[in-house]
């Protein structure tokens, strides 16, 4: 799974997405990755480096109501974005691929990109959860969120007041 998620290239890879049926995730996003973004990018949407992260039968934790809203695209949906209203902060609990007990608080980014995982063991995808009317072509996507960065560099929230108060049809 890791293999596959990294050559698509991806952050994270639920089993059911490659025809696995079990409960369990893979999840990465490299100081490699990242360092391909601008830091104003990583500060507004709190992403910061996530290690090699396997979680067999996981559990989600809110850890508080505070929520940001940003563009979210699927290896399972291609070419696609829409803005997504996520916990900024969760715990995930279950069991690594050791057979351990895992608990992995997440924050930023990374809470977002286990609340995404887990949403596919559950049969849910990031269009189930989407802001009506936000779904676009990735190149759209990647271009809106130049603009939101450029503009709100100061405030993650600020993204979410700004995706938040335009127009629908420009979305």
């Amino acid at each position: 799974m890791v293999e596959t998620m990294r050559a698509a290239p991806g952050v994270g890879l639920a089993a059911p997405q490659i025809g696995v049926p079990l409960r369990l995730f893979v999840a990465e996003d490299t100081e490699e990755r990242l360092q391909r973004l601008a830091p104003e990018s990583l500060a507004v949407r709190g992403r910061t480096p996530l290690p090699l992260t396997v979680v067999v039968n996981p559990t989600v934790e809110v850890v508080t109501a505070d929520q940001a809203t940003f563009y979210e695209g699927c290896l399972s949906v291609r070419g696609y974005g829409a803005l997504v209203r996520r916990a900024s902060k969760v715990n995930v609990v279950g069991v690594d691929a050791r057979g351990e007990n895992v608990f992995v608080p997440a924050e930023g980014w990374p809470a977002r990109i286990m609340q995404h995982e887990v949403d596919h063991l559950d049969g849910t995808l990031y269009v189930d959860r989407m802001i009506p009317r936000s779904l676009q072509c990735a190149e759209l996507t990647s271009a809106r969120m130049s603009v939101a960065d450029r503009r709100t560099s100061t405030s993650r929230s600020s993204v979410a007041s700004f995706t938040k108060n335009r127009p629908s049809a420009s979305l």
